[in-house]
């Protein structure tokens, strides 16, 4: 999508770019996710087709006066807007002579065999674009679609049918911008199995908690592309160097990592960054996420960030509606104590006089005692006191999923209570620490979706305070956070011997919290089954999809917020 479709699509003089004419055509919702909302995703057929642009992007030639007497024209990428039609648009290439002009459209793929010698939204396209030319002055009858993948040249000849649809479809979406809400999923579509937009629209979740449709294709179960590049050396300094992202300590270098294989930069302490690098990573959409020294999460940045006003608009909404507000909450608390319980059951260790792998039956009852609770909480308030209970039931048992093994002697973990801010013992120091991560992905994911991470519904709004993410990320707090602790213990992979103690608090020593960020990573990237839809997705990828769930039931497109509960 080029710079032509970040127009603000709600101004009644905005034009409209051509390219928004095929989407509507193909899809109303697809068009209104672009267009108005400032949504867009890659894939491989969208990367394949800026590829095959290369060439006819560059200009050349030049188009003359429409009254000038010329032989031959041929001129590539040529900008033409009209304030009457209210259209704009890059045509790939115009050629002709003194009989009249015919644009040329490129499309990557290969011609389709149907009556017309193509499909009706890029027909409408080369039309608009054929208009154009008309409202220039020049005269154009017809025009081409240029089929990379035959290598066939289709010809459209702009009749009076062809020209009513295009301006039957400028009215549309002109029409369908002015509206504050998207228009429905296509249902069941095989248009929907190749739309680089699917994972943001979410047709099938969407038709499957409405009832429209009974199976959900997996369109998440590919890798994500690119890796976070954590920083910890206080003397590190981060520059760009081409396509390159330079990591530097004491101006010699020491790593590099390719700007297309990371997702994300995330700075410890006094490590810094190069205003080239950080602009580069603006460009590309890479958010740059800053901790402190110990750990704690204290921002991050991602450039201009997303531009769907509407959304916000409707999350503000909702959170100073307090209904609104606990009906969410009470699902998010649910989420959490349901995650908890089915953690306690499912990793509890032996030890002294305890049956062999089975959680004591009386904390597995309190905890489903307290989600009935939080189920008939009346208020906000009554919520906060019964997930303070659940934690303090989860919480006095949570020694009894670390081994045996790990909980003896001087050099083992112990933990009897929960404490922050500073954390007293290493247990603790490694669950403020993993919370302090999970905090950060949930804040960078639900900034890329178009949702202030700062107002949420049920963590009391406070200055600096990442309200949402913290609310988002309460089922997820034992199934990513808690269980990486209890992973990187059990495996050895953190020992008593990684912490600083003092008077103060307890800290991870950098050797530790590299090895932790790796155990981190590793439970980000495990798939797991998602509990409604049944594919399996990773984690960071569920964050995206969770997060994109919210603002389809902030719109009213589903009755519910989806919970995500572990079985």
């Amino acid at each position: 999508m080029g710079p032509e479709a970040n127009i603000d699509a709600q101004a009644p003089d905005a034009v409209i770019p051509a390219r928004m004419l095929n989407e509507y055509v193909y899809c109303p919702r697809l068009a209104y996710l672009m267009w108005v909302q400032g949504e867009f995703a890659h894939n491989a057929d969208t990367v394949e087709g800026n590829l095959r642009h290369k060439r006819v992007d560059q200009a050349s030639g030049k188009m003359p006066e429409a009254s000038e007497e010329v032989e031959k024209i041929h001129a590539r990428s040529v900008h033409l807007t009209s304030e009457r039609l209210g259209l704009t648009a890059k045509i790939d290439l115009v050629e002709g002579d003194g009989e009249g002009v015919r644009p040329v459209d490129y499309k990557k793929g290969k011609r389709p065999h149907v009556a017309a010698g193509a499909y009706d939204p890029e027909r409408v396209q080369v039309c608009a674009q054929g208009l154009l030319l008309r409202e220039h002055a020049y005269k154009s009858e017809g025009g081409y679609l240029y089929f990379a993948g035959s290598r066939e040249r289709v010809p459209v000849a702009f009749d009076a049918d062809l020209v009513a649809l295009t301006l039957a479809s400028i009215d549309g979406l002109r029409r369908l911008a002015s509206l504050d809400k998207a228009p429905a999923p296509l249902a069941d579509s095989p248009k929907c199995g190749r739309c680089s937009l699917a994972g943001i629209c979410l047709p099938d979740e969407i038709g499957f908690i409405n009832h429209a449709t009974d199976q959900v294709r997996p369109i998440f179960a590919q890798s994500q592309k690119g890796m976070p590049l954590y920083v910890q050396s206080a003397g590190s300094y981060l520059k760009k160097d081409g396509e390159q992202i330079i990591v530097e300590e004491k101006k010699e270098r020491v790593a590099e990592a390719r700007y297309n294989d990371t997702s994300q930069v995330v700075l410890f302490g006094h490590a810094g960054i190069s205003t080239p690098a950080l602009h580069e990573c603006f460009r590309r959409e890479i958010p740059v996420t800053f901790m402190s020294y110990g750990g704690w999460f204290i921002g991050h940045t991602v450039g201009t960030g997303h531009s769907n006003v509407m959304t916000r608009t409707l999350q503000y909404r909702a959170s100073f509606d307090p209904q609104a507000c606990l009906r969410l909450a009470r699902r998010l608390v649910i989420g959490k104590i349901h995650n908890g319980r089915t953690l306690l059951r499912r990793n509890w260790k032996a030890g002294e006089e305890e049956e062999e792998g089975r959680a004591p039956a009386q904390v597995l009852q309190a905890l489903k005692n307290d989600m009935a609770q939080a189920v008939r909480a009346e208020s906000t308030a009554v919520l906060l006191g019964i997930e303070g209970n659940a934690a303090r039931h989860y919480f006095e048992n949570l020694i009894g999923m670390v081994s045996p093994g790990c909980r003896q002697g001087t050099e083992g973990f112990d933990f009897a209570a929960r404490n922050r801010r500073p954390p007293k013992d290493p247990l603790n120091a490694l669950l403020s620490f993993a919370y302090a991560m999970l905090t950060r992905e949930w804040t960078v994911t639900l900034s890329a979706v178009g949702l202030d991470p700062y107002r949420g519904f049920y963590h009391q709004i406070r200055h600096g305070r990442p309200a949402l993410a913290l609310d988002m990320m309460e089922p997820f707090r034992p199934l990513v956070a808690d269980s990486t602790v209890l992973m990187a213990i059990n495996n050895g992979e953190i020992k008593a011997e990684d912490f600083i103690h003092s008077t103060v608090g307890c800290s991870l020593k950098p050797a530790g919290r590299k090895r932790f960020i790796a155990a981190f990573e590793r439970r980000l990237a495990q798939d797991v089954t998602h509990p409604i839809f049944k594919y399996r997705i990773d984690y960071r990828r569920l964050f995206e999809v969770q997060a994109r769930l919210l603002v389809r039931y902030l719109a009213g497109e589903i009755p519910r917020y989806p919970n995500f509960l572990t079985r």
